[in-house]
């Protein structure tokens, strides 16, 4: 009862720290260069817990919000806060912080609660442990509001094949694929029309899934539904 106790405060010293202070909302395409927050002040604390990182084995894949994975970025995945939020991670073992933009999902592992790139996990002395307990703290909000939701959603994972800018387009596309989807959605103020396939709890199957639309000529990446 006293830990839910502790969540429910941070979540609303959390709702009011943004009404007040107006933290922004900035969303990130995967051409735009990493911006320098080493001079921003961090916010409201959000979550703490295990991290760990991830590197050569992942460079140059595809992350979950369709960039290309770069260990020597200041990026990080998290399980469900929004794409392109910004937090700083604060070891608590040595007090070295370092601040990453979220843009991949994961981990999924014993229960840590964000992978970090190799570059991020050698700022705070990391590296060579593996893991570190972390607390993180808000910075800038991504690709929707931070909210006690979007902290402890469940997750569903889909395979995302297209995106077009009209729905004649999208269809035309999407008749010879039994299982896929069309749904519009809202980017940079007008609706293109995505091309989904299929809906998974895990995402090992999401993967296997795409691999096989991949056998077939379809090309795509595995993506969260809630983002």
């Amino acid at each position: 009862m006293t830990r839910l106790l502790q969540k429910s405060t941070v979540y609303i010293l959390l709702l009011l720290f943004l009404s007040s202070c107006g933290i922004s909302r900035k969303s990130v395409s995967p051409d735009t260069p990493e911006r320098d927050y080493s001079s921003v002040d961090a916010g409201a604390e959000i979550e703490s817990g295990v991290a760990s990182w991830y590197g050569p084995n992942f460079h140059g894949k595809l992350t979950a919000n369709g960039e290309t994975y770069n260990m020597n970025g200041m990026t990080a995945a998290h399980r469900s806060l929004p794409f392109n939020t910004v937090v700083q991670v604060e070891n608590q073992t040595n007090g070295k912080t370092v601040v990453v933009r979220i843009n991949d999902r994961g981990p999924y592992a014993h229960n840590r609660i964000i992978d970090l790139s190799r570059r991020a996990a050698r700022e705070i002395d990391m590296e060579e442990v593996g893991t570190a307990e972390v607390r993180l703290f808000l910075v800038e909000e991504g690709d929707r509001p931070l909210s006690e939701d979007n902290l402890n959603s469940i997750e569903t994972f889909t395979v995302q094949l297209a995106s077009f800018k009209s729905r004649s387009e999208a269809e035309n596309f999407i008749s010879s694929i039994s299982g896929a989807r069309i749904e519009p959605v809202p980017v940079a103020g007008e609706t293109v029309y995505r091309i989904y396939y299929g809906t998974y709890s895990d995402p090992t199957d999401a993967r296997d899934a795409m691999q096989r639309l991949r056998r077939q000529g379809l090309d795509g990446f595995v993506k969260q539904t809630q983002n």
